[in-house]
């Protein structure tokens, strides 16, 4: 018999809670709708009035995983869904979640969370910009953390602030709150910054995608600011061997070379302690300008 809760006032019927999703960790279904739950005053506002893509893990991260943008079948009538511009549907929609029951609803299904970088009401034109920072084996999370610093005082140079966290593998996300600028602008200044550090740092840094140009190397991928493309969102889970997050980082971590895989069991006391690191990407006040 499936059990029917009520969060914030949603009747939510919740599948399969004793179901072991990661066996390395004998991790269940219900500790993964645990830790949406708890950690959803930190996640929702990143979420906020972005359609939200899925990539869904029911049978754990062995199992079949499929990404999908659109509503998946039975979305509940109350989750908001927003229309989104795409050429082969121009009536597409995709869910926002932006109240804990629709989180809830999608933690259900069990999903990484994965959004681009505009909002709803402004396809196409961006308010953040990413890096996503991928370790070419055999180079290290420890490459990662120099590539980010190197990126951190770059981006300084032209007057932005970046935070950094974990991409729930071996990688780090920076992110870069700008003022509303196309997509294509963000794509062009996030490359030019990829092609000047690998010319800066060429032992270090590729910023092509060629898997033969990798090894060694940290690809600094910038095509994520893509008007089409989407990130894996802070805090959200990752459909990897370990119950791993998507997490803030302080830059002291950064310059420790900390460990950058944290798991869900950390998080409740990193926001304890820190608080939302990436809480200044929700503040217009400190977004800026890119360079012309």
């Amino acid at each position: 018999m499936t059990p029917i809760t009520e969060v914030a006032g949603r009747r939510l019927k919740l599948s399969n809670l004793a179901k072991v999703i990661h066996p390395v960790t004998g991790t269940t279904k219900g500790e993964l709708l645990h830790y949406y739950a708890v950690t959803a005053e930190a996640l929702l506002p990143h979420l906020g009035d972005r359609p939200v893509s899925f990539l869904r893990y029911p049978d754990g991260p062995d199992g079949q995983l499929f990404f999908t943008k659109n509503p998946p079948p039975g979305t509940p009538s109350w989750v908001r869904t927003t229309p989104v511009p795409r050429s082969d549907d121009p009536g597409a929609r995709q869910v926002v979640l932006d109240d804990l029951p629709s989180l809830v609803w999608a933690a259900n299904l069990v999903v990484e969370l994965h959004t681009p970088q505009w909002r709803a009401p402004t396809p196409a034109v961006a308010d953040r910009m990413v890096f996503d920072l991928d370790p070419g084996p055999p180079a290290t999370a420890a490459d990662c953390c120099a590539v980010a610093l190197w990126l951190r005082e770059r981006l300084a140079a032209d007057g932005l602030e970046c935070g950094v966290k974990t991409s729930g593998s071996k990688g780090l996300h920076l992110l870069v709150p700008i003022e509303p600028t196309p997509s294509r602008t963000v794509s062009a200044y996030a490359r030019g910054l990829a092609v000047e550090g690998e010319a800066a740092r060429p032992a270090l840094i590729t910023h092509r995608m060629t898997r033969a140009l990798r090894p060694g190397k940290v690809f600094v991928d910038h095509s994520q600011n893509a008007a089409a493309k989407t990130t894996a969102a802070p805090y959200t889970l990752r459909a990897r061997a370990r119950p791993t997050v998507s997490a803030p980082l302080t830059w002291a971590e950064v310059e420790a070379r900390h460990p950058l895989e944290l798991s869900l069991d950390e998080m409740g006391d990193r926001l304890e302690r820190h608080g939302d690191l990436l809480g200044f990407l929700l503040d217009p006040a400190r977004a800026r300008a890119l360079p012309p």
